[in-house]
């Protein structure tokens, strides 16, 4: 944040933390020293992951698609912190292979943009504020090189075609809140081995560096960027 490593009293949040690249990403910040609060759409599973770890990691009641959802989440950590250092965008769904974009199943691709995007876009209104009371705020997007436009072809309509809206949105993000301390940047963690990911990947811990790099950049780090492992990506 500021390039000093004490990061004991400074808050993070992780949206869909319960599982997954979002608890190890959780499990990393809390080791840094954060207090993190990870959302879950279910608030029992959330709390159940939470206690793997101990004080430093909590659960926090957060369906990013539900439309008022983050508002209130954002009001609850207004009352018990008055800022959020870093949030950290994590929740997704319908990664589909083997699905294409000239047989559409409707429900899949407007339920993979209601989580993908406008669940990340509602979060991050909500708690732009509170990043930037911070003055050291850090937004990180979770995307996939499946969004890259460069290397974009056929499969995974509905998961690609979400992640590549979320990156615009993170330009965007990142050339409004520009002059008030907030980083903003799009992560692509690789192929990591979790539910959505499938067997094979790369081990979960090593997608969640990369996300944690991001979200603890020093001020004069890179905002409005598309990274895989620190390294630049082509959007």
């Amino acid at each position: 944040m500021t390039g000093n490593a004490n990061y004991s009293g400074k808050v993070a949040l992780v949206t869909g933390g319960n599982r997954g690249i979002g608890l190890e990403t959780a499990r990393q910040l809390a080791e840094l020293g954060f207090t993190v609060l990870i959302g879950a759409r279910d608030f029992a599973k959330g709390e159940a992951a939470a206690k793997k770890f101990g004080g430093k990691v909590e659960a926090i009641a957060l369906d990013v698609a539900a439309p008022e959802a983050a508002v209130q989440a954002a009001a609850q950590v207004e009352r018990r912190f008055g800022r959020l250092e870093i949030l950290v965008n994590n929740a997704a769904i319908h990664y589909d292979p083997s699905a294409r974009a000239l047989k559409p199943d409707w429900t899949v691709i407007r339920e993979a943009f209601e989580t993908n995007v406008f669940g990340s876009w509602r979060v991050a209104v909500a708690f732009a504020p509170l990043l930037g009371a911070s003055g050291h705020g850090r937004l990180v997007n979770v995307s996939s090189e499946g969004g890259s436009l460069a290397s974009m072809g056929a499969g995974a309509p509905a998961y690609s075609t979400s992640k590549a809206t979320l990156n615009a949105l993170t330009r965007i993000l990142a050339a409004e809140l520009r002059g008030s301390g907030v980083l903003v940047n799009s992560i692509c963690p690789g192929w990591v081995a979790t539910d959505m990911g499938g067997p094979g990947g790369r081990p979960v811990a090593q997608g969640a560096a990369g996300i944690v790099w991001a979200a603890t950049l020093s001020d004069d780090g890179p905002t409005g960027g598309f990274f895989r492992d620190g390294k630049k990506l082509p959007w």
